[in-house]
């Protein structure tokens, strides 16, 4: 496995593969990787002929300079679990070689969806994976590219960049991968208390309650009622937002008229943010 840190040194080690046809997969990350993660390299490795790990803590995609300050930062401990997984290249640049202070960066066209939920609660922020995911996709000209169902907007919304940009690379959704409680794995997993890692399997536990609620014929309107309870009564939790949407659009709905549609919500748990979400087959 090969750790590189700029831009042309991977494009050097990347030419012959594009001479000879090779399957490129693209896993990015931020780092401090969890088995969520890992399940990504693994269907790469499963799929493609390479696969190419990045490494970067995008700083503008936050929105919270203190969100950004405390983002985990595992670097040795993330290239011992991939080279264990048989990656072939993990690309981890410095801000400067992302973003050169001589180059200026234009928005990027990601729709109506980039407002709304997590859009809506983090201004900015998918402009942010906008820049940084056109600008990994432009570098290495991956054949797929894989992403979590976790971060169910994000997906969407590359999906639209994808189009909007006229990207060859193909998008592959992982399904998220889960701790024994419920609760999604996340980088932000490691920031909680032993207590609240355990009490943040509600979070799921919710989504599904809501799911088989919605199916019995309870109105939508009813269950965020239901679901809004269930969190008044968790200390040291707070609901930032729960919808029905619809993930094309990601527009919030009141019905289940739709076969494309996903519960989602975020939850604050003490300091620490955490979303998930779960699709709903009528």
């Amino acid at each position: 496995m090969k750790l590189i840190s700029t831009i042309i040194e991977l494009k050097e080690n990347l030419s012959p593969l594009y001479v000879s046809n090779e399957v490129i997969g693209l896993v990015p990350t931020m780092g401090a990787l969890h088995q969520g993660h890992l399940s990504l390299v693994d269907k790469s490795i499963e799929m493609c002929d390479h696969t190419i790990v990045t490494i970067f803590v995008n700083p503008t995609q936050f929105n919270n300079n203190s969100d950004l300050a405390k983002y985990p930062k595992t670097l040795d401990k993330d290239l011992e679990l991939l080279s264990s997984k048989g990656c072939d290249i993990v690309f981890a640049p410095s801000n400067e070689e992302m973003y050169p202070s001589d180059q200026v960066y234009s928005h990027v066209n990601l729709g109506s969806m980039e407002s709304i939920l997590e859009g809506e609660h983090r201004p900015g922020h998918f402009q942010g994976v906008g820049i940084i995911v056109s600008k990994f996709f432009k570098i290495v000209q991956p054949t797929y590219a894989f992403f979590g169902q976790k971060d169910l907007q994000q997906y969407y919304i590359v999906k639209n960049l994808i189009r909007s940009e006229k990207l060859s690379v193909k998008l592959i959704q992982v399904p998220t991968i889960r701790e024994a409680s419920g609760l999604a794995m996340s980088s932000r997993n490691v920031r909680l208390s032993i207590d609240q890692r355990a009490k943040a399997g509600v979070i799921f536990e919710s989504l599904n309650i809501a799911k088989e609620e919605l199916l019995n014929g309870v109105t939508v309107d009813n269950v965020k009622k239901q679901i809004a309870a269930i969190f008044n009564e968790q200390e040291g939790m707070e609901l930032e937002y729960f919808e029905l949407v619809e993930t094309k659009n990601f527009t919030k709905v009141t019905s289940l008229d739709s076969d494309e549609l996903a519960l989602c919500i975020a939850v604050n748990v003490g300091e620490v943010r955490l979303i998930d979400n779960l699709p709903i087959i009528s």
